[in-house]
């Protein structure tokens, strides 16, 4: 294996401004991002271990989009909140390697996970008397494990492709973390079979996701259609409400930074986007699946023993 390119030791990263005055506004913002990210994931994921009505397959792969949400904002934050309050703005070269790779290992995964939830509404909505049997433990461990071995391999690959290339000029990244595009601006041997590479990835990981999860929804509306009350329409469609807004956040900031061609790419526009998918999605997600969850209310209510309304 071609070892990486170490001409390079450190790289600069910019973040988002240069004004003292903004950065320490920032730094206020991002810590409270991110207390709130870990404090909504950590107790959406205690309830879903603790409370036996959450022990199913939705809530189950909620749970894995917590834990990969966790760790997804831990990839950057941290880092992003050290660069506000500190001079020193450097990010040596292998801590850009391993922010690259797991921040590349948790994207993809979640990518995988949300199209795995959309077969899991698809199977509560469409066949439901074989709901139980098909949507198994087995089937469900499977599905996530699938995923994270899945975006793992590609991970590996593009990881690998990326930080073998040569960087020519200066080592300033004009962003608040390791991402392809700035990693890019900077190589100076950018080849045709890499861009083809990272055409494929985009299409095996985010494109074919997305038709899936498409396509699942198609199915899922046909047999909400085929619903006689106006009732049961509604609860059924509440159950993938928020799965779709998710799908909706996640998958369109990320098409928005990665399915263009590179000469298109306008970074300080692209920071703002990337900090909503790499950072306040995170955040939202823990929110998005218990403000009008019924089950995730009471089992919040449990746990710290208040009285049901």
């Amino acid at each position: 294996m071609e070892k990486f390119n170490h001409t390079v030791t450190e790289f600069i990263l910019v973040g988002f401004t240069q004004d003292p005055v903004m950065q320490l506004v920032l730094f206020v913002f991002f810590l409270m991002v991110y207390s709130l990210t870990v404090v909504g994931n950590i107790t959406l994921i205690v309830l879903i271990c603790a409370d036996s009505r959450l022990h199913s397959p939705m809530y189950f792969f909620i749970g894995n989009l917590s834990f990969l949400d966790l760790w997804y904002s831990t990839v950057y934050t941290p880092k992003i909140i050290m660069t506000c309050i500190s001079k020193d703005k450097s990010i040596s070269f292998a801590g850009c390697v391993a922010q690259f790779l797991f921040s590349c290992e948790l994207g993809y995964s979640e990518c995988y996970l949300l199209a795995a939830m959309a077969y899991d509404r698809y199977m509560a909505i469409s066949k439901p008397l074989l709901y139980a049997q098909t949507m198994s433990t087995r089937v469900c461990v499977g599905l996530v494990a699938a995923s994270y071995l899945g975006a793992f391999t590609n991970c590996a690959i593009i990881t690998h492709e990326t930080f073998t290339m040569s960087f020519c000029g200066d080592n300033i990244i004009d962003d608040f973390f390791c991402d392809l595009p700035p990693l890019v601006k900077l190589a100076c041997d950018v080849k045709a079979s890499y861009q083809i590479l990272l055409y494929f990835l985009l299409t095996s990981n985010v494109i074919t996701p997305i038709v899936f999860i498409l396509a699942s929804y198609i199915f899922i509306i046909f047999a909400i259609l085929r619903i006689r009350s106006t009732q049961g329409r509604l609860k059924a469609f509440s159950t993938c409400s928020s799965h779709l807004i998710s799908v909706t956040l996640y998958y369109g900031s990320i098409l928005y930074i990665y399915s263009r061609p590179s000469s298109s790419y306008s970074l300080q526009r692209d920071k703002i986007v990337s900090s909503f998918y790499t950072v306040v999605f995170p955040m939202l997600n823990p929110m998005i699946y218990s403000l009008r969850n019924k089950d995730v209310k009471e089992a919040l209510k449990k746990l710290f023993k208040m009285p049901a309304s």
